[in-house]
């Protein structure tokens, strides 16, 4: 299988348009090749009309449960939904500056672009909408409006021609340097209240879990919510390579690190799997699902499998 490939800067001067095409080509061949279906979105979406029933597994909306089957089979049933048609998915786009980072075959920007493309060509397909708000952060000791001062909303349009001008859009957004609020970006997509469909929210989700939790949770009483964390091999481990200068893109601070210490890349390892493990716990918690791309591998296949994986956890153990 070949890898896509993708420039280290994707939206970097007149080549945008061109890796889009090229990117948008790819996504299409996949995706097309790969999911069959009227519903061929990451998730099916809520919807009005009632379904069949299936066992209840944990993490199942308990107000879709469906009493009478539950009484009939005394084993707890939920009942699903026939996904509406006409969906509105709404993207929480994270372009802060920790984005532009990345030590495999891309930077974590292109990832966070790329996933919005192929959310994007598996929304349009059906006919159904597709919107976003891209937060890049403010500088530090700006206090002219926070998180929401460097927000640009794109409105929910259908049609693929205004799906490329929405990624377009995302993808000529400047790096801006300084930390984002990515609890204030996922809360732009509850106010105002839109109506029931998907919410995506693609992000590094390096900020603390207490910022982003309560906002996601409320995001999910009312949509579907997936969040796409994007992940640097190196925010996981430190090679051994002796004393790396290492840069935080939203300070600016450098600091030189003495990776030759195992003791050092051990416990680095343990801090990186911990703060994984509380964005796990934080989005069990709030009942998103949780998709994990990397910059080291096939993020595409990534999706797809997911796609899968979300499909047989939807249809298995229905009865009629």
């Amino acid at each position: 299988m070949t890898r896509p490939e993708l420039s280290p800067a994707l939206a970097a001067g007149g080549r945008t348009e061109a890796v889009l095409s090229r990117l948008q080509l790819m996504v299409t061949r996949k995706l097309d090749g790969l999911l069959q279906g009227d519903y061929a979105g990451l998730l099916p979406g809520p919807g009005s009309e009632a379904g069949e029933s299936r066992e209840y597994r944990p993490g199942d909306d308990v107000r879709r449960m469906d009493w009478p089957v539950t009484a009939r089979t005394t084993t707890p049933h939920v009942r699903r939904t026939v996904a509406d048609r006409e969906l509105e998915t709404w993207l929480a786009v994270d372009l802060s500056a920790s984005l532009d980072f990345g030590t495999g075959q891309w930077l974590k920007r292109d990832v966070v672009i790329a996933a919005s493309a192929a959310l994007a060509h598996l929304t349009v397909r059906g006919g159904n909408r597709i919107g976003a708000v891209v937060g890049t952060g403010s500088p530090a000791g700006d206090r002219s409006g926070g998180a929401a001062g460097r927000v640009l909303r794109l409105p929910a349009r259908n049609g693929r021609k205004e799906a490329q001008g929405l990624l377009r859009a995302i993808a000529g957004v400047p790096s801006q340097p300084g930390r984002g609020d990515l609890g204030a970006l996922v809360d732009m997509l509850n106010r105002p209240p839109r109506r029931r469909g998907v919410a995506v929210v693609i992000s590094d989700f390096l900020a603390p879990p207490e910022q982003w939790t309560r906002p996601v949770r409320k995001l999910r009483v009312r949509h579907d919510v997936l969040a796409i964390e994007v992940v640097d091999p190196r925010e996981l481990e430190l090679p051994d390579v002796g004393v790396l200068p290492v840069v935080d893109p939203e300070t600016g601070e450098l600091h030189e690190v003495q990776t030759a210490d195992p003791r050092l890349r051990r416990r680095y390892a343990e801090a990186a799997a911990a703060h994984r493990a509380a964005i796990d716990a934080a989005l069990r918690t709030a009942g998103a699902a949780h998709l994990r791309l990397r910059t080291d591998r096939d993020w595409l296949l990534d999706m797809v499998r997911f796609v899968a994986a979300q499909r047989h956890a939807r249809t298995r153990g229905t009865t009629r």
